[in-house]
């Protein structure tokens, strides 16, 4: 992230002697993106962060595509995918390519043995139901329902989520990124601070607090995704040993109800949802908002050709004026090169309308997404005739 944040202790310089109070030196690591160039956090360690003492097995994760030129509108019933016990074994990938995994995950329990580190990817987690904390190196996250979860990729994690009640569950939207995660970039300043008309500031994005120091050594077992496998390393030392950290590289969160919607006398386009951005797509927050104020307009979105882009839409909550037959927990494909629009009768239903009231997600890749053989389970096998009447 683009601003600075400091947690814990520090030296008074970067790269000198830091002394621990009962002798003896605490080990400084350089936690940095695209080299030396991009943003970075400097970490200070009781141990040092390089001591493995087995390397395990190996897993690979890749995702199993059906379906590798799509041409079809779809529904995924996203809410199908079933619970399981484990984090990673929940989080099922269901559209891909070469720059990004979009998944759903509905784990049951808390990582308590293991943790976990991404080497591939930037991760975006998002919250739909359920409760508990990102556990960092560089400190705790609380989350809940509607929070995004930014964590660079190195960072080493554990989830903890809490009891859901009796027949609720957790669920998340997942999205691994091979290019970093950032804030959209017409929305900073040359300094990298947001601006006044981007629908969030930074006093709206949580960082890391209640860092954790473990002086433990034994036997800690971290899984590291890597070139799309699982390995599994065990470590000497437990992975939260960190004193105190300062940079611009860790994890965040912001919650989808702090988006401020921008709104005009006509429709606006997508690009006015948007939250995070990386080279290959964007993220996009829709958000309750006051609908457009021409004595003529037209509330839902027009027809709009995909050419350069598929766009994946995750329904939250709400009602969605635009679709016919949606539900909280589906997901839309509208691939790119053909047209899409509202449902018939949603362009109808809206005029007169003065607001919405619904959540969802929307990424919008700019190179064409295959579908997993995990996707082809949700799929409802008739969306992509959805804008006929008699559908």
């Amino acid at each position: 992230m683009p601003f600075y944040h400091t947690l814990g202790q520090l030296p008074h310089k970067r790269h000198t002697q830091f002394a621990k109070p009962g002798g003896g030196l605490y080990y400084e690591q350089l936690f940095g993106t695209i080299g030396f160039d991009g943003m970075s956090s400097l970490l200070y360690h009781v141990h040092r962060p390089t001591m493995v003492r087995h390397v395990l097995e190996s897993v690979d994760m890749t995702p199993r595509v059906a379906v590798d030129k799509n041409m079809l509108s779809r529904k995924l019933l996203g809410f199908q995918v079933p619970p399981a016990d484990d984090f990673l074994d929940s989080r099922t990938p269901l559209l891909v390519n070469n720059d990004l995994i979009v998944g759903l995950a509905s784990p049951r329990q808390s990582m308590a043995d293991y943790f976990y580190k991404n080497a591939d990817a930037d991760e975006l987690l998002f919250v739909h139901r359920g409760t508990g904390r990102l556990r960092t190196l560089f400190g705790t996250l609380p989350f809940g329902y509607g929070d995004y979860l930014v964590i660079p990729r190195g960072v080493i994690y554990q989830i903890e989520f809490d009891t859901p009640a009796p027949g609720d569950e957790n669920r998340l939207l997942y999205v691994e990124s091979h290019a970093p995660i950032y804030t959209p970039k017409r929305y900073r300043n040359h300094f990298g601070q947001l601006l006044e008309q981007s629908p969030f500031c930074e006093r709206d994005l949580r960082r890391p607090q209640d860092l954790e120091t473990h002086d433990e050594t034994g036997d800690f077992l971290i899984k590291i995704k890597k070139q799309g496998a699982l390995h599994s390393l065990v470590y000497a030392s437990h992975p939260f040993d960190v004193v105190g950290w300062d940079g611009y590289n860790y994890p965040y969160v912001f919650n989808i109800q702090d988006f401020e919607p921008i709104t005009g006398r006509v429709h606006q386009p997508p690009p006015v949802h948007q939250t995070f951005q990386t080279e290959s797509f964007v993220v996009c927050s829709f958000v309750p908002r006051l609908f457009d104020y021409h004595p003529l307009a037209i509330p839902a979105p027009y027809n709009h050709s995909n050419i350069d882009s598929d766009e994946v839409i995750y329904y939250v909550d709400g009602d969605f004026m635009s679709r016919n037959d949606i539900k909280p927990g589906h997901i839309t494909l509208h691939p790119g090169g053909i047209p899409h629009g509202p449902a018939p009768g949603a362009m109808e239903r809206s005029i007169g309308k003065k607001e919405t009231v619904e959540y969802a997600v929307m990424v919008d890749t700019f190179r064409p997404l295959m579908l997993t053989e995990q996707a082809l389970k949700l799929d409802d096998g008739v969306y992509y005739q959805s804008w006929l009447d008699v559908y």
